[in-house]
């Protein structure tokens, strides 16, 4: 669970990485507030963008399971592990 929200985090925050890596190429400097003041709503908005396009195609796109799921349970003094059938 902790690994898919840092995997979301890193997505909204990919607009601002590569907004900062474009003013480092064009030789501006990364603190100036000048350069960030008119983007930072468009870059949080193509932030959301990405998660939820993210979101959707995981949905759209992951792997399904048809049978249910049978629990960890003990057989012959053994665990043995939860899983799909």
């Amino acid at each position: 669970m902790i690994r898919r929200v840092v995997e979301e985090v890193l997505i909204f925050l990919l607009p601002f990485l590569l907004f900062a890596l474009y003013l480092a190429v064009s030789g501006r400097r990364l603190h100036d507030r000048e350069h960030w003041d008119g983007q930072v709503f468009r870059l949080t908005l193509a932030g959301i963008g990405f998660v939820i396009l993210s979101l959707v195609a995981t949905g759209l796109f992951a792997e399904r399971h048809r049978g249910g799921y049978v629990p960890p349970h003990l057989e012959n003094g053994q665990v043995v592990p939860g899983r799909f059938q």
